[in-house]
């Protein structure tokens, strides 16, 4: 495809969606001379990836809540720290408290985490620190995958070379566990945490990350990969470390705005988009909700598949193969995310500490101590019923970060999982605060008290997510993070260069490869790719 830069004629780059990772392709096609316009829906920049004061003096992250993944490779080309950005690392960085007072602290010094983990098991904290040196090895191979398009089987390119030598390089060096690394990255995570470890509360700690915002349970093919995902990334250098955004993650999105304006963008709020304008099988621009035409010579979509190929481009426009693909893209999600005011810290059984102590910091994992805790909400969803004890990711950042809120209050957000994926907008009216009730009720087991501090209390379940962010089905990753659908095979086999069959059309959104969370990899990826293709 190639695309002419010269008439001055509608914009040269129409972005749609202010998310972290429109914003970052904005910034980079902007940097490299497009006049480049971008269109949000909401009152502000975003996506998933805001803060907003949900009452008054309590700034909240209402959906994406900490970060981990950010490439850096993103934040030194856009210079983000010099917009404002700074990241407070969170040490120690998990948190599991039991019941009966006693409670597993990962990711603090080394001697704090053997220590910890000792007091369940031996050989388990033993043998930690070589699971940790593994997953580290297997994320030095996938890596340098993270930051360029997946190569394409079918349609290798010269400049895909340089990539599969140093994945091919990287393959070499690991020799015999290249093929543990393979069986973690297609299959479930629950053998492989079984095959290392013997203690419950450890084993379930770990497998969160493997179901964290996915519709499936850790015996699920495909969750070994989420568990690599999320321990991929790192804050400072350090691997597997994940942070707090000082100010809330909006300040995150917030800095590539400011990089963005800075470059030449145009970002225009509360500019919802009706359909992408397709003539002669090209995208020539957009049309708002009122109305307005905005003509551009290429397009670029933040959002999900769904929303971009069924909403606004219509089925009728596209190949009858890749419509039928897009519909049968998996959208279910059963996360819900809770978010709390506080009026004081909770105090977990067995500490002695008063105000900010370490277990305040990172993760604090509530409802599963065992493997069979999580398969067991797992069914209990899937059977279109609440979790007796839904899984709960507690987080703290008023622990670090107490500009967020009154002075002696805090804020609190809960990950709770598993709803039912299938229930409707209207049965959720009556699920979400049994299921927040639940999740408040099982930090309570563990710090008691806790229910009887929350002074104000916001219930977001999968209907209201897609709402409010435009998210299909409430799915955080843009679609399932499945085997099928990675690499190459993201969003679909055959599109996995950011293009669409669609000319001129583009998505830079958490559907393509590497997918989602925090990242902006896909915005970058998709970037470098247009300006290769309009050379």
């Amino acid at each position: 495809m190639q695309l002419a830069y010269t008439a001055r004629v509608g914009w040269d780059v129409a972005v749609i969606g202010a998310g972290h990772n429109g914003l970052v392709a904005a910034a980079l096609l902007a940097r490299a001379g497009r006049r480049v316009v971008v269109l949000e829906r909401r009152d502000r920049v975003g996506g998933a990836c805001v803060t907003e004061e949900r009452w008054p003096g309590y700034r909240v992250s209402r959906a994406a809540y900490v970060a981990g993944l950010v490439r850096p490779v993103v934040s030194k080309e856009l210079d983000l720290a010099r917009h404002g950005l700074r990241f407070l690392r969170r040490s120690p960085s998990s948190f599991t408290p039991l019941p009966d007072g006693r409670g597993l602290l990962l990711g603090g010094s080394e001697a704090e985490t053997h220590a910890s983990i000792a007091a369940f098991s031996r050989s388990d904290a033993d043998r930690y620190p070589r699971y940790e040196a593994m997953l580290d090895r297997f994320a030095r191979w996938i890596e340098p995958s993270l930051d360029a398009p997946a190569p394409d089987p079918g349609r290798l390119h010269a400049r895909d070379l340089a990539l599969l030598g140093r994945l091919g390089v990287g393959a070499l060096r690991l020799g015999r566990e290249l093929p543990r690394a393979l069986a973690l990255l297609l299959g479930p995570a629950r053998p492989e945490l079984e095959r290392w470890f013997e203690s419950e509360p450890l084993r379930a700690t770990l497998a969160t990350d493997a179901v964290i915002g996915a519709w499936a349970p850790p015996s699920a093919p495909g969750t070994g990969y989420v568990l690599f995902h999320h321990v991929m990334g790192e804050t400072g250098g350090a691997r597997g470390v994940w942070a707090y955004v000082e100010g809330g993650m909006g300040r995150f999105s917030e800095a590539i705005a400011s990089a963005a304006r800075e470059a030449g963008v145009e970002i225009r709020l509360e500019s919802e988009v009706a359909r992408i304008d397709v003539d002669g099988g090209a995208a020539r621009g957009v049309t708002l909700s009122d109305g307005t035409s905005i003509e551009a010579r290429c397009v670029v979509s933040g959002a999900d598949p769904k929303r971009t190929f069924v909403d606004w481009v219509g089925p009728g426009a596209l190949p009858e193969t890749f419509a039928r693909e897009v519909a049968g893209l998996d959208f279910r999600s059963g996360s819900v995310k809770v978010n709390l005011a506080l009026d004081r810290l909770p105090r977990f059984r067995g500490s002695t500490q008063d105000g900010v102590a370490p277990e305040h910091h990172g993760t604090i994992h509530v409802g599963a101590t065992t493997l069979d805790d999580l398969e067991r909400a797992f069914q209990e969803a899937q059977a279109g019923r609440l979790p007796e004890r839904p899984i709960v990711e507690l987080t703290l950042p008023t622990a670090l970060d107490a500009s967020l809120a009154p002075s002696g209050h805090h804020i609190a957000s809960l990950f709770v999982q598993w709803g039912p994926c299938d229930a409707s907008a209207e049965a959720w009216d009556t699920l979400r605060d049994p299921l927040a009730d639940r999740a408040c009720a099982l930090i309570d087991d563990v710090a008691p008290g806790f229910s009887d501090s929350v002074i104000h209390r916001e219930v977001l379940a999968p209907p209201d997510l897609e709402r409010i962010f435009g998210l299909t089905g409430g799915n955080l990753f843009h679609g399932a993070m499945t085997p099928d659908r990675l690499l190459s095979m993201r969003p679909i086999p055959g599109w996995a260069r950011y293009a669409t069959p669609i000319q001129d059309l583009y998505l830079c959104g958490a559907g393509t490869h590497p997918g989602g969370g925090v990242m902006g990899a896909c915005g970058r990826n998709a970037a470098r790719e247009i300006l290769r293709q309009s050379r």
